[in-house]
This record gives structure tokens, sequence and C-alpha cells, in this order.
């Protein structure tokens, strides 16, 4: 990351901690009507809308490698932009809140599309790995299907699939490590709860896909399951 955006998500950091009612994206002041998140901020969210169309990118990505009925990301990240401040306040900064805000305000939009978002029957987290999550003490993407399974009136469980390997960070790795680092790292815990089931499958961030397609790849080991992808955020501009 340069240097002007570490120092940027470091001052961040410190306004946070020094003024916890200002806005988890942008560190201003809050509003009496406001919370969590700024309106300000919430009107300038780098959306992508994937969840408008059938082939939006991210859909595409999985065409020919796993079966799905549907997929979408709610926001662009890159380097500075807003999606990573929150993302990285969400994973590292203890901000769960964040993960079920942004939960709640897509939950909305993708109940206003619901003719091309089909109905969900469960919304499962891709699981972080026990150790990790002891560490970081809870899993971003539960948080996440949380503010979901709120708005669209679905339930989630995060133990019908567990991680049973603990993986290395991906970040430096190749696609192809990626795809090696990933293989067989999950297994169903509780198929009988997803038996029949249009599960939705979270997660934070997609950047290659490989450890949503291993998901996706245990989810369908269960009975007649049927998988749809959502995340907070896809690479983009």
């Amino acid at each position: 990351m340069a240097l002007p955006n570490i120092i940027g998500s470091y001052l961040n950091d410190l306004l946070l901690l020094a003024f916890p009612n200002n806005c988890l994206a942008c560190s201003g002041s809050l509003m009496t009507d406001e919370k969590d998140i700024c309106f300000s901020c919430i009107d300038s969210f780098p959306e992508t809308h994937y969840h408008l169309s059938a082939d939006n990118p991210v859909a595409q990505h999985f065409w020919g490698r796993v079966p799905l009925a549907h997929a979408a990301s709610y926001l662009y990240v890159r380097d500075g932009n807003m999606t990573q401040t929150m993302i990285h306040q969400l994973k590292y900064k203890e901000k769960k809140k964040i993960g079920v805000k942004l939960g709640r305000l897509y939950g909305y939009k993708m109940k206003q599309a619901e003719s091309l978002f089909p109905k969900i029957d469960l919304i499962v987290p891709v699981p972080l790995h026990a150790n990790r999550k002891n560490q970081r003490g809870y899993n971003q993407s539960d948080v996440f299907a949380q503010g979901l399974s709120e708005i669209l009136e679905v339930p989630y469980e995060p133990n019908v699939m567990k991680r049973v390997v603990e993986t290395v960070s991906q970040t430096k790795r190749s696609r192809y490590e990626r795809w090696e680092n990933v293989e067989g790292i999950f297994e169903l815990s509780e198929p009988d709860k997803i038996k029949g089931k249009h599960i939705l499958l979270v997660d934070d961030v997609i950047t290659t896909g490989a450890t949503i397609e291993s998901s996706v790849t245990t989810l369908l080991k269960g009975e007649n399951v049927t998988v749809s992808v959502a995340t907070i955020a896809t690479a983009g501009r």
C-alpha cells in the first residue's frame, strides 16, 4: 500500500478510537439520526449494482467452475477507497457493527430486486478456522450474514460448514497457488440443515474466488442443494 494510504488509514484509526460516534467510513461526526455510517457516505458508496444483473462480472467469474443460481457483490473495493477503510475496520479493528450495517443495507437492495435474486432459504457465511476466529474474536462474514438475515427475513446458520484446514495468507500467492491453498479446506458439519435448500453463501471480499469456489463445492455435497453467492465487495473502480 502506498505511504499516503498507510498514513490516511492510521489517522482514520486514531479518529475512530478517539471519537467512537464518528462515521466508520469517513470519520466525520454523525448526526442525531445517523448510526454507524453517515448518510453522505452511504449515498456515495461505490456500488456495483450487480444484484440487478444475472450475468454480472461476479457471476461470470464462476461460469464453468461451479454451478450458482446467482452471484453478486455490494461494493467495489480498491486501495484507499471507503470500502477498503470499512473492511479494514471490520476485520482488524473489532468494528463488527460495520458488517451488520452493510448486511442490512445490501439486504434492502436485494429485497428490491427479489425477482433477480431468487428466494433464499438459508444464509451461510464462509467460515474461519477456529484458530483465526479465536484470534479475531469473530468471523467478519458472520456479522454480514446477520445483517442480511435481519432484512431478508431468512435465517442464517454459521455452523453447517467448518474450515478444517488453517490456510496461510493468500495475499502474496499466485492465482494457481491460491487454488491449491484452499483445496479441501471445508467440510459439512450439519448436512441435514441444508438438505433441499437454496443457500446464500456470503463472504467479505472476492478476489480470485478460490475460497468461495471451495465453499460452494462443499455445500453442493448436501442433498438437493442450490447455492447463490453475495459478498460485501469485489475489486473494481
